[in-house]
């Protein structure tokens, strides 16, 4: 297994993007500016985009792992990876999320603890409604975790 930045073509995954962040516009507001890795583990499991926010934080703006692999401790090894590369050089390391049942949870057991929420996130900047287990995402959870 080994994680390995995407320099260029980022766009080559947008398959896997589209998976954490299913609207393409979204995705290009950050993918540019953001240091994006994959893991191959025979073959790309899982990918990560993080972003300086300043203030010494860095946000997870795009983390998924291809579905038939999912559970089996890719996005953890990719979280791993960004506080050991980032531990130094940052002090926060944050996501935003939806208030879903499965994602809250792995980012809890990841260390992240809920810091603040963007009321109708969702519903103001998507063009369509956001479903995860079946339940509309309108606010934005962030989490976040001491490096």
């Amino acid at each position: 297994m080994e994680i390995i930045e995407v320099i260029e073509n980022k766009k080559d995954y947008i398959e896997l993007l589209l998976l954490a962040d299913e609207q393409e516009d979204m995705i290009d507001r950050y993918l540019d500016k953001g240091k994006m890795y994959v893991l191959n583990d025979n073959g790309i499991k899982c990918e990560c985009v993080v972003t300086n926010e300043g203030n010494g934080v860095l946000e997870i703006k795009n983390i998924a792992t291809v579905p038939e692999y999912q559970g089996k401790g890719y996005a953890k090894a990719m979280i791993d990876f960004i506080i050991t590369k980032y531990g130094e050089e940052y002090s926060t390391l944050q996501v935003g999320t939806g208030d879903s049942l499965s994602t809250i949870p792995f980012y809890e057991k990841c260390g992240f603890v809920r810091s603040h929420i963007i009321s109708n996130f969702f519903t103001d900047n998507y063009n369509h409604p956001i479903y995860e287990e079946g339940i509309q995402l309108v606010d934005m959870v962030y989490l976040k975790r001491v490096l």
